[in-house]
């Protein structure tokens, strides 16, 4: 045979699924969308087409929404593990499962008063609005044995608007960029984070204890460093993060720098005392970087923070 089958995977991608809880009269929103990709003993289904082995893409899409009825969705991270440990465990020739999860946050609509034509702001718990900050990340991946837990989050846009330089540079003949002593540090934050929870003997964590905690983390970093340059605020980020979940032992940033130049206001008559700044959207530079425990071996994948 000329050829032979390499790794493969399949699934149902992009599964939206939204869970109401209702707790009396106020009710919680859970709002998913989950990827699910299997792998395992596939090699006939690829060579002559026997779909012997072959649990249908439309299954496991039916799985994702009756296990949002049968378990509840109490994080992303919870429901993955639901659905990872069921599909290995369910099925001889899947020996690997791998979900993918993105979780859409909303927080409630906060009433005008209890004078309301209609209802009384005391009643009103089943209105929300979409946030508009990030996207919170999750990957599961179970073989039977051990478990591996990636969670992260993306499109946080973050900015300091003064407590930060970038100068003493390499320059050289192409070199036109201005030393800056106050600049503006904008990003939008992609990150990944892995537990070291890897089986069931384990104290598994709070996951949206974990998640709520790791961001604040991250977000005082960010906050609360004198930057020389973004990749030393990225380090930093990723040591509060460390340093303060003993959960995680790895992180992982891809941070594009959403540059934020001074305007030549001096043909107008007008000085710019950093003030008046165009927002670039592109090009842009790109940071990117892992900050582990000491001790501990990279695992995620350079790439998985450009997803």
């Amino acid at each position: 045979m000329p050829t032979i089958l390499g790794q493969n995977q399949y699934g149902k991608a992009e599964n939206r699924v939204v869970k109401i809880t209702r707790d009396g009269a106020t009710h919680h929103i859970k709002d998913l969308n989950v990827s699910v990709a299997l792998s395992g003993d596939m090699d006939e289904v690829h060579y002559s087409g026997s779909n012997a082995n072959v649990l249908p893409t439309d299954t496991t899409k039916n799985t994702v929404f009756a296990f949002a009825k049968e378990h509840g969705i109490e994080s992303a991270e919870q429901f993955g593990i639901h659905l990872a440990r069921h599909f290995v465990t369910s099925q001889e020739p899947i020996q690997t499962a791998r979900i993918r999860i993105e979780e859409y946050a909303w927080e409630r609509i906060e009433a005008s008063d209890a004078n309301s034509q209609f209802i009384g702001s005391d009643e009103v718990k089943h209105s929300f609005v979409r946030k508009g900050q990030e996207t919170r990340l999750t990957q599961i991946t179970y073989d039977g044995e051990k478990w591996e837990v990636v969670s992260g989050l993306k499109d946080l846009v973050v900015m300091n608007s003064t407590n930060s330089e970038f100068w003493g540079y390499v320059k050289d003949k192409y070199t036109t960029l201005r030393e800056a002593h106050d600049r503006i540090l904008a990003t939008q934050v992609s990150a990944r984070w892995r537990f070291n929870w890897t089986d069931d003997d384990q104290r598994m964590p709070n996951w949206e204890k974990s998640y709520e905690q790791t961001k604040k983390h991250m977000l005082q970093a960010f906050a609360e460093t004198y930057s020389l340059s973004l990749q030393q605020t990225l380090y930093q980020m990723g040591s509060r993060i460390i340093n303060n979940r003993s959960e995680i032992d790895e992180v992982r940033f891809s941070l594009p720098n959403k540059h934020h130049f001074l305007v030549d206001l001096e043909p107008f008559g007008l000085k710019n005392d950093n003030e008046v700044y165009y927002a670039a959207d592109r090009p842009y530079g790109l940071i990117e970087a892992t900050i582990l425990r000491d001790g501990c071996e990279p695992k995620i994948p350079v790439d998985l923070t450009n997803l």
